[in-house]
């Protein structure tokens, strides 16, 4: 198992994830919103409260937080239709918009939310690989920062959220374990892994797939050491930002 033998594209080390920038408030009538930049993986995410829920839980005094995922035209090299002029939504995208959805309810207490649901909203500006685990980490301060604003209105009253949570994607490229995979290195990924935990460093969930070999259960130890490292110093820069919960 190596996690330092190879020359990345950017010079990183193995174990080290892209710089990461994040601008609060980034779209103003959203409750709460972010934009996050990690290298040159650019997504917007939104938090927009409403004061209903599906029809599933009406009636049942609690909340529903879920998402909606999308990548602009013009995110990547070629230009890529919009799903809505196709007028169906792609695979990918249901499966990422779901990921997003689960990861962020599995640190929030739906009940003290009350009977209201929050849409999350991640939209990639500038795809460089990463998309979905930016997304996610990006997505909790724009979450955070809408339920703040509900408490200091009167409408939240308890503790929503019960721990931090972040994301990263791992992988294996030239025989060579390493951690947050830029578009070119993630094409030529021999195993490729996205890994959400939480800030007491639980994991929430964990995509592995071999592309072009197996991996040994070394190799996986591997991965989500590589991945707890990463996640922990992502959510210290969360912890930067806004506090303790």
């Amino acid at each position: 198992m190596t996690i330092s033998s190879l020359v990345r594209t950017d010079g990183r080390a193995c174990d080290a994830h892209r710089p990461v920038t994040i601008t609060r408030n980034f779209i103003k009538p959203a409750e709460g919103s972010v934009l996050i930049e990690m290298g040159d993986t650019k997504v917007i995410c939104t938090a927009s409260m409403e004061e209903k829920v599906p029809p599933f839980l009406r009636d049942k005094g609690t909340g529903w937080i879920t998402a909606e995922y999308s990548m602009l035209p013009r995110s990547t090299h070629q230009r890529s239709s919009r799903e809505s002029s196709r007028g169906k939504v792609g695979g990918r995208t249901h499966e990422i918009q779901r990921l997003i959805g689960r990861s962020l309810r599995a640190i929030a207490d739906l009940d003290a939310l009350g009977e209201r649901t929050v849409w999350i909203d991640c939209d990639v500006i500038q795809a460089d690989g990463g998309t979905r685990t930016a997304s996610i980490t990006g997505s909790f301060l724009a979450l955070y920062d809408a339920i703040e604003g509900a408490k200091k209105k009167g409408l939240i009253k308890k503790q929503v959220l019960t721990d931090y949570l972040a994301a990263i994607s791992v992988g294996k490229v030239g025989n060579v374990l390493m951690t947050d995979l830029c578009y070119e290195e993630d094409s030529m990924a021999q195993v490729d892994m996205n890994l959400v935990m939480t800030g007491e460093g639980k994991f929430v969930e964990i995509q592995g797939t071999a592309e072009h070999m197996t991996f040994t259960s070394d190799e996986l130890s591997g991965f989500l050491d590589l991945g707890r490292k990463a996640i922990g110093e992502l959510v210290s820069i969360q912890k930067g930002l806004i506090g303790n919960l």
